[in-house]
């Protein structure tokens, strides 16, 4: 442990952002959400600029306590305190192991919407599954096939970064799996996750688009970057 530094303690978050508490923001906020979830007003750059302060002063929980701790925070109620938790997990990501996908399920099926699951997804799932293709490829389609929405769109998104490293052939299974779903945000997840492939290899998200049908949504976030 670092003696410059206190022992963990998440009520020191919960202080820091409670003395920058904003009602004048926390209405506009709420509303981008769709008033699914209270805030507290702070803004990204100050609640990471917070959250920053907080890392310094504070050693961070061990490794066998990180989503102990992360639950304290995520089970409050406002939304900048899911974001606290999920920062805590990005610190500490490196130990995470393909035994966490139950726990980051949990996460993702808790106070779900967009905003934590393209954050739980391709940062912290994909991260995992990279450990074990085999093992993770067998957990994706599971969550493909759930019947939870935003688990789907965990699946959907959690090869979003990989790049050169995507497995095509389980991309394009998920995404064929939910072409024809009519949820908004599943329609989304498909364009954005083509999108992004594209940049690396771009003929080949041409060629399937053309293949497969699409829903209208899907399809011209998909091709949004093709000239």
């Amino acid at each position: 442990m670092n003696p410059l530094k206190k022992p963990w303690d998440y009520t020191g978050i919960m202080e820091k952002f409670e003395a920058n508490r904003n009602e004048e923001l926390a209405g506009p906020m709420k509303a981008y959400l769709k008033n699914h979830f209270p805030f507290l007003g702070i803004k990204s750059p100050l609640r990471k600029q917070l959250l920053k302060e907080h890392f310094a002063a504070y050693t961070l929980p061990e490794p066998g306590q990180l989503f102990e701790e992360a639950w304290k925070l995520y089970h409050l109620p406002e939304r900048e305190y899911q974001y606290a938790a999920i920062a805590l997990i990005e610190k500490m990501k490196k130990h995470l192991t393909i035994d966490d996908f139950p726990t980051l399920l949990q996460f993702i099926e808790t106070k779900s919407w967009w905003d934590s699951i393209d954050t739980i997804a391709p940062h912290f799932v994909g991260r995992i599954v990279k450990l074990d293709r085999e093992y993770g490829e067998k957990i994706m389609l599971e969550w493909s096939q759930s019947d939870n929405m935003w688990t789907n769109r965990a699946a959907i998104l959690h090869q979003l970064k990989f790049k050169k490293e995507t497995d095509t052939d389980l991309l394009f299974q998920i995404i064929k799996q939910h072409s024809e779903s009519k949820e908004f945000f599943i329609q989304k997840a498909i364009g954005w996750v083509l999108r992004e492939y594209a940049k690396t290899d771009p003929e080949v998200v041409k060629a399937f688009v053309e293949v497969h049908p699409l829903k209208p949504l899907s399809k011209r976030e998909a091709l949004k970057h093709f000239v």
